[in-house]
């Protein structure tokens, strides 16, 4: 069974004023749209069962486990960086400012930050990644969870506003429908620049129409945060 209090690790304090958070991010890989990340104080004393990564759950078990970790969690918040700022920075970097931004968005003030992945954003409090924190720590799926169908619900609205890409239906990945719709119409306000594929078909389509384009170029600087890898079979002990 997973540990809903990390603190009880023997290279973390024991205390009962320590007060953890997991953390994650939805949206690193599409080509459109913001990233999305959320932040989870889980309640210890009300465990919710059938937490695990995102991505191994249905769209309608997520759809169920979200409002019910917003009812009975302590604290939870939802934040993204968008389509310019993924642009700017590189989708790492935006990807760590949105988790940032769930943490300080909280409402109870955590003592530390477990992320999910082997780097942590630059916080005020303590923070440790753990790889494959989504599946291994019920706070950090409970974030993978609430920041996967937020970010699934902004994309449908962005279907509302752009239909020719189907956004509602690809979430904005770069299937084969979405490819099709970004060749035959371009690229959108909402898609991020510095991604190849877009990046491709803006100069293509500017070609064909003689326009030059100047594309989004991004030189990437990350330093390794602290990591923890844990390998427990199942989960904390």
């Amino acid at each position: 069974m997973k540990n809903q209090h990390p603190g009880l690790f023997d290279d973390l304090p024991d205390s009962p004023d320590e007060i953890i958070c997991g953390v994650d991010e939805a949206g690193r890989g599409p080509l459109a749209g913001p990233v999305f990340a959320a932040a989870v104080i889980l309640d210890v004393s009300r465990p919710i069962a059938g937490l695990r990564d995102s991505k191994k759950l249905t769209e309608a078990k997520r759809d169920l486990l979200a409002p019910l970790i917003k009812a009975q969690a302590l604290a939870w918040a939802i934040a993204e960086a968008s389509e310019e700022e993924i642009d700017k920075l590189n989708i790492l970097q935006a990807s760590m400012l949105a988790m940032r931004r769930a943490v300080e968005a909280l409402k109870t003030v955590p003592t530390l930050a477990l992320i999910d992945g082997n780097r942590c954003p630059v916080m005020k409090i303590q923070s440790i990644a753990v790889i494959g924190g989504d599946d291994k720590v019920d706070a950090i799926s409970a974030a993978s969870i609430l920041a996967k169908t937020a970010r699934d619900a902004a994309l449908v609205a962005l279907h509302a506003q752009y239909p020719h890409y189907c956004f509602d239906q690809h979430k904005g990945y770069g299937t084969a429908l979405h490819m099709e719709r970004l060749r035959e119409h371009g690229a959108s306000p909402v898609h991020r620049r510095s991604f190849a594929p877009v990046r491709e078909v803006l100069e293509l389509h500017a070609t064909r129409n003689g326009v030059v384009v100047e594309t989004v170029r991004i030189e990437q600087k990350v330093q390794p945060a602290q990591t923890m890898d844990l390998l427990l079979a199942g989960g904390f002990a």
